[in-house]
């Protein structure tokens, strides 16, 4: 069963004055990888206790690889990943802000889940968002229901489902 139907037009994305968020590519290296690093201590566990990632250790070439990985799996239409990019004056974009991502949930009752972060120099935006990013999911994206583990749903919960 494909994550999304196949004439579904994937959504780019979308702007607020205060972040960009559009798909992420392996042309986001250097600033996703700043973003990531300076805000590791926050981000460890994103993704669920005992998750470990960033590595205190993750190289240039290790995130440009998991960069790869999530530029494929958006083309082939089986996860997205987005990057958040401060806007600049004229439409441009500033630093990576972090990222949001949407994935096939394997859990029962769920048809995705969805995580974002903000690097720690953007923490104050972190609030809006997970607001942003779960109202344009309900909005503008083929899912019934979309769990979002650690936000709306304990991770204790989550790991019970």
């Amino acid at each position: 069963m494909p994550f999304v139907p196949a004439n579904f037009a994937i959504p780019q994305g979308f702007r607020t004055a205060d972040f960009i968020l559009r798909p992420l590519t392996i042309h986001d290296l250097i600033k996703d990888y700043d973003a990531v690093m300076s805000s590791r201590e926050r981000l460890v566990g994103v993704f669920g206790p005992g998750a470990d990632w960033p590595a205190a250790d993750m190289t240039l070439e290790e995130d440009l690889v998991d960069l790869g990985w999530h530029q494929g799996e958006f083309d082939r239409r089986r996860s997205f990943a987005y990057t958040v990019m401060a806007p600049q004056a004229g439409g441009g974009e500033g630093a990576c802000l972090g990222c949001a991502y949407i994935y096939p949930a394997e859990w029962a009752g769920y048809e995705a889940k969805a995580y974002c972060w903000v690097r720690t120099s953007a923490a104050h935006l972190d609030e809006a968002l997970f607001t942003a990013f779960r109202d344009w999911i309900a909005a503008d994206w083929p899912f019934g229901a979309v769990a979002y583990p650690g936000r709306d749903i304990s991770w204790a919960d989550w790991a019970a489902t």
